[in-house]
C-alpha cells in the first residue's frame, strides 16, 4: 500500500511537470508571436513542427535553469536588503532567460534584453499560475510539500520527528492593531479566520492589554521577546553618557537594546530553546532567523537573520508572483494617495517620495517571506515561533487606524493567519497559535498641520532661538516668540528688542528635540545628567510656560531640585509625580494607568530632560503626533495604548487572578505580557533549560554578546518571576 502511494505521488508530480512544461511552451510561442523583439525561428525560417520544438526546448532550458540557477543567483545576493533583490527578480529572471535561449540547437532562439525581461516574468508567472490551478481543491498541497521537505531535513540532520511530543506554540503579532479596531474588524465580518476562534463556542479567547508610557514596538517588542523594556523612554531618544541617539528600527540600536536587556535579565529571551524568531526588531534569542533586525547588522555567513528571505526567493515562482504583487502594491499606493489628495481628505500627511516602496516592501515583500518562513518553522516541528507582521501599522500611519486602505490591509493578514493555522495540520506536532498586538493606534491631524510649526519650532522659539520663517507666521509661532521675550524681560528686568536674542536666553548647544509619535522628547546636550526645572528655568525663562501652556500639548515632565519630579499642565498646573493622579489634574481624560506609567519612565536613567505628551481629546480619542503620522503610537492617549492577547482556552487564563482596569485592561505592561507566554511555554512542554554549544564560532562586537546571551540558561522555578532571573 506504501509503495502504491509513493507511485501515485511520483505520477502527480510528474504529471504537474509535463503540464506546467506545456503551459510554459505555448506561453512562449504566443510571446513570439505577438513581441517583435522575440524569436523562436532560424534566419531562413522554420516549420510549425520546429518552432513548437525550439519552444519547448526553450522553456524547458528555462525551467531547468531556474529550478537548479536561480538559488544560487539569490544565495549569492543574500546580503542585498531585502527591497532591492524584490526589485531584481525581473532583471535575474530576464538574464536566466537570455542563457536558456542560447542553449536552443542552432540558434533559433533570440531575444533582446528588454523583451527578455518581460518574456521571463510573463511565463514564470503562467508557470505559477498553472502550479496553483493544478493544485486548486487541494489547500493541503503547498503545507504537505513543505512538510515532505522538513521531514527529509530532519532525517538528513538525524533530528528527531517530534511526532506526539508536546505541543508548540506560534505567536503572531499584528502590529500596531489595537483592541478596539481588532473587535470592531470582528464584528464587520472583516477577519473570518480569526473570528471563527473567538466566541462562546470558540477555542479561543480575547485579552484586553495596557502599554506602557512609550507605546510603540520597540519597547513593547523588547519586553515581550526579552523579559525588559526598562531604560527605553521612547523610540528614539538622546543619550547624554554616549553622545549618541538610539532609534529602535536601526540595527546597530536594536542590537544594543537586546544586549542590554539580556545583560539586565539574565537570560535569552522568550525564544531562546528550539525558537524561530521572524520578522521581528528583535531576536527573543532565537536561532533561527529570517528579517530581524537586531542581527541585520552582522555580515558575512555569520548572518542567518537573512536565510528565510533567501529560502523563499529561492522559488522563481515566489518571486515572481511577489514582485508582481509589490509592482501592483505601489501602483494602488499612488493611487489611493491621489484620490485623497483629490477628495482634500483630512487630516491627510504626504505619501510620496519613497513611501510607495516602502508600503510595498511592508505588505507585500516582509508578510510573503515571513508567512512562508512561520510555515516552514511548524512543519520543521520547532517549538516556539514569534512573527510579526507590519503591514496594518506601517499603513494605519499614512492612511488612519480605520481607513478603508488599513482595514483591507488587515483582511489580507487574516488570510495570512488562516494559511498558518492550515500548515500546523501538517505538522509533526500540535501547536497553539496565540495572536497579539504590541500597541494601537490614536488617529489625529499632525501637530505641525494643527498649528503650523513643528514641536522643534515651538521648542526653539521657547528658548529664544531662531524658527523657520514658516513657523515665524503662524500664530502658535508668534505667541511663542511674544512669551519667549516676555519671560526673558521679566527674568532680567531689561527689555528684549525684536529679532534679538537676550544674553541667558539661548546660551549654550542647542537642544536635541526628538519625536516618538505624540510624544516629544528634548535635552539638553551640554548639561551633564538630567537638567532641573530650576536650570531650564534659569536658561530659559520661556520654555516650560511656553510648551505647557500651548493648546496642543497635553503634560510636561520634568525634574525639580526642590519639588522632585513634576507634572506641568495648562493654566499653571504642577503636580508632584507621587501625588499624580489617574483621570485629575494634567492626567484629566488619560485613562486609568497613566500615573503609574509616567512614575515608572520617570526613573529611567535615560529619560529627556524634558518629556512632551501632545494633547488627547477623550470625546474623539484624537492626538497631535510630533511626526508625520495621521496614526500614530509613542505615548498616552487613546487607543494607541491597548492592545489585544488571544490565546487557545487550553491555556491558563493571561490575567489569571487580575482584575480588569477601568478601562477593561487585564495586564499593564509588556512585560507583563511576557510573563504570560512564558508561563504558557511551560505549560505547553516544561522548563525550557537550553544547552550552550561548546565551540561554536560567534561573531565579535555586541552582536557577539547578544547571541552568547541568547544561550543562556532561563529559570525553572515555575514561578512567574522566576524567568527574569539567572
Amino acid at each position: 500500500m506504501a509503495q502504491r502511494g509513493r507511485w501515485r505521488t511520483t505520477g502527480r508530480a510528474l504529471l504537474r511537470v509535463l503540464t506546467v512544461w506545456a503551459a510554459s511552451t505555448l506561453t512562449m510561442l504566443v510571446l513570439a508571436a505577438l513581441l517583435p523583439g522575440f524569436h523562436l525561428q532560424a534566419a531562413g525560417g522554420d516549420s510549425a513542427t520546429d518552432t513548437a520544438l525550439t519552444a519547448a526546448w526553450g522553456a524547458g532550458a528555462f525551467g531547468l535553469l531556474s529550478a537548479l540557477v536561480w538559488p544560487l543567483l539569490v544565495r549569492a545576493l543574500l546580503l542585498v536588503p531585502a527591497l532591492l533583490l524584490g526589485l531584481l527578480v525581473f532583471f535575474l529572471n530576464g538574464s536566466l532567460l537570455l542563457v536558456a535561449l542560447r542553449l536552443i540547437p542552432d540558434g533559433r532562439g533570440d531575444a533582446g534584453p528588454e523583451t527578455a525581461v518581460v518574456v521571463a516574468a510573463v511565463m514564470s508567472a503562467v508557470a505559477s499560475a498553472t502550479s496553483t490551478a493544478l493544485a486548486a481543491g487541494d489547500e493541503g498541497a503547498y503545507p504537505r510539500r513543505l512538510s515532505r521537505a522538513a521531514g527529509r531535513r530532519r532525517r538528513r540532520n538525524g533530528e528527531d520527528e517530534a511526532a506526539g511530543g508536546p505541543p508548540g506554540t506560534v505567536f503572531v503579532q499584528l502590529d500596531g492593531v489595537g483592541h478596539r479596531v481588532l473587535t470592531e474588524a470582528l464584528d464587520a465580518g472583516l477577519l473570518p479566520h480569526i473570528a471563527q476562534r473567538l466566541g462562546p463556542d470558540g477555542t479561543h479567547r480575547l485579552t484586553h492589554w495596557r502599554t506602557d508610557w512609550s507605546s510603540q514596538t520597540g519597547a513593547s517588542q523588547l519586553a515581550i521577546l526579552h523579559g525588559t523594556n526598562e531604560d527605553v523612554p521612547a523610540f528614539r531618544w538622546y543619550e547624554k553618557d554616549t553622545g549618541r541617539t538610539i532609534v529602535s528600527n536601526r540595527p546597530a540600536s536594536a542590537a544594543e537594546l537586546q544586549r542590554r536587556a539580556v545583560e539586565r535579565t539574565g537570560d535569552g529571551g522568550l525564544l531562546t530553546f528550539d525558537g524561530a524568531s521572524r520578522g521581528n526588531l528583535f531576536s527573543g534569542g532565537a536561532e533561527q532567523l529570517a528579517l530581524v533586525l537586531s542581527m541585520a547588522a552582522r555580515r558575512g555567513r555569520s548572518n542567518r537573520s537573512r536565510a528565510g528571505y533567501f529560502a523563499y526567493f529561492r522559488d522563481p515562482a515566489n518571486a515572481v508572483r511577489t514582485a508582481v504583487s509589490f509592482a501592483f502594491e505601489v501602483v494602488r499606493e499612488v493611487g489611493e494617495s491621489t484620490r485623497a489628495r483629490l477628495r482634500h481628505e483630512r487630516p491627510r500627511v504626504g505619501r510620496g517620495g519613497l513611501y510607495p516602496l516602502i508600503r510595498a516592501f511592508a505588505t507585500v515583500v516582509e508578510r510573503d517571506v515571513v508567512v512562508a518562513a512561520v510555515m516552514a518553522d511548524v512543519l520543521a516541528g520547532r517549538s516556539a515561533v514569534y512573527a510579526d507582521f507590519v503591514a496594518y501599522d506601517e499603513v494605519a500611519h499614512h492612511s488612519g487606524p480605520r481607513s478603508g486602505d488599513a482595514l483591507r490591509v488587515l483582511a489580507r493578514l487574516d488570510r495570512c493567519v488562516g494559511a498558518i493555522a492550515r500548515a500546523t495540520a501538517y505538522a509533526p506536532r500540535a501547536y497553539h497559535l496565540v495572536l497579539l498586538s504590541d500597541h494601537g493606534q490614536s488617529p489625529g491631524e499632525t501637530f505641525e498641520a494643527a498649528y503650523g510649526l513643528t514641536l522643534r519650532d515651538l521648542v526653539r522659539a521657547g528658548c529664544g532661538l531662531p524658527v523657520s520663517r514658516r513657523a515665524e507666521r503662524t500664530r502658535s509661532g508668534a505667541e511663542a516668540r511674544y512669551a519667549a521675550r516676555h519671560a526673558v524681560r521679566a527674568a532680567l528686568h531689561r527689555p528684549v528688542h525684536e529679532g534679538t536674542t537676550e544674553e541667558g536666553a539661548a546660551s549654550g548647544p542647542q537642544p536635541v528635540v526628538l519625536a516618538s509619535g505624540n510624544l516629544g522628547l528634548v535635552s539638553f546636550p551640554d548639561v551633564p545628567g538630567r537638567m532641573s526645572r530650576e536650570q531650564i528655568d534659569a536658561r530659559h525663562p520661556a520654555l516650560l510656560r511656553t510648551l505647557a501652556h500651548h493648546p496642543g500639548i497635553g503634560f510636561l515632565l520634568v525634574r525639580s531640585e526642590r519639588h522632585g519630579s513634576l507634572v506641568l499642565g495648562r493654566a499653571g498646573a504642577e503636580v508632584p509625580l507621587a501625588e499624580l493622579t489617574d483621570g485629575e489634574g494634567p492626567l484629566a481624560g488619560f485613562g486609568p494607568g497613566a500615573a503609574a506609567a509616567i512614575r515608572r519612565t520617570d526613573a529611567f536613567p535615560h529619560v529627556a530632560d524634558i518629556m512632551v505628551n501632545s494633547m488627547y481629546d477623550p470625546g474623539t480619542g484624537r492626538v497631535h503626533a510630533f511626526e508625520e503620522q495621521i496614526g500614530s503610537h509613542g505615548g498616552l492617549g487613546g487607543e494607541q495604548s491597548h492592545a489585544f492577547l488571544m490565546a487557545p482556552r487550553a491555556l491558563s487564563e493571561a490575567a489569571a487572578g487580575r482584575p480588569a482596569d477601568e478601562d477593561g485592561a487585564e495586564l499593564a505592561g509588556a512585560e507583563q505580557v511576557h510573563r504570560v507566554l512564558r508561563r504558557w511555554l511551560r505549560e505547553c512542554a516544561g522548563p525550557q533549560v537550553p544547552l550552550s554549544v561548546v565551540g561554536a564560532r560567534r561573531p565579535s562586537g555586541a552582536a557577539a554578546a547578544a547571541e552568547s546571551a541568547a544561550v543562556a540558561p532561563v529559570a525553572a522555578d515555575g514561578g512567574e518571576d522566576g524567568a527574569r532571573t539567572a
